[in-house]
């Protein structure tokens, strides 16, 4: 699959405590990609990010949990000014009930989010992430929503009308495993199997939209 040449990330070679912050989330997504939440070491995200302390991660965020919540939240403010132009567009358009483009409101800024090496690492990092810290109630995750996801969020809630909030929740997040999955097999895949990335990423999120608005089954009696 191709694709368009990926948006440069914040650089991890400032030598700034929040320059260093960040080198430490940007680190800790590539390695929590590659080796899930508990894998990645410490001490190794610590010097991919170029900090000679061994506890550089301890002594900026904490703990392991909180650097963690740090990545998530990262990335979800970074992908705010896309979605809240992407969400102004719709409400020109009178599109704010379209479930396609609500799918997209949520799920294309994602494709935005290249690590230092040209690769999805965000979207193996937040497999990991929805796998931990998924909520019961719809839109939950973690200990916060920025603020254009929220609303987003929201739009998409009353697309799916009555469902049930545990069922909406659950597909929700299945739905988010089924785009990241594009992109994590786009990052494992260098190959050109004949399908263009936007073609496969136009598919996946109509897949989406079915998968999303299917009629809820009848309880047995």
């Amino acid at each position: 699959m191709t694709r368009a040449a990926p948006k440069s990330v914040v650089p991890v070679g400032n030598a700034s405590p929040q320059g260093a912050k960040v080198a430490l989330i940007l680190a800790a997504e590539v390695l929590i990609a590659r080796n899930g939440i508990e894998g990645a070491s410490l001490r190794e995200i610590a010097a991919q990010a170029g900090q000679r302390n061994h506890h550089a991660v301890q002594y900026h965020f904490g703990s392991r949990e909180s650097l963690v919540q740090a990545v998530f939240d990262y990335r979800m403010d970074q992908m705010e000014p896309t979605r809240g132009a992407m969400l102004d567009a719709a409400e020109a358009a009178g599109a704010l009930s379209d479930l396609r483009t609500i799918a997209d409101i949520i799920y294309r800024p994602q494709i935005e989010l290249i690590d230092e090496f040209g690769d999805y690492s965000y979207a193996g990092f937040l497999s990991a992430y929805l796998l931990r810290y998924q909520g019961k109630r719809f839109g939950q995750f973690g200990e916060r929503v920025a603020p254009n996801l929220a609303r987003t969020l929201g739009l998409l809630r009353a697309c799916l009308g009555d469902l049930p909030e545990a069922m909406a929740q659950r597909r929700l997040v299945t739905a988010s495993f089924m785009f990241l999955n594009i992109l994590v097999i786009h990052t494992r895949d260098d190959s050109n199997n004949g399908e263009r990335f936007e073609d496969a990423v136009s598919d996946t999120l109509g897949q989406i939209v079915a998968a999303l608005s299917a009629p809820a089954p009848v309880s047995a009696s």
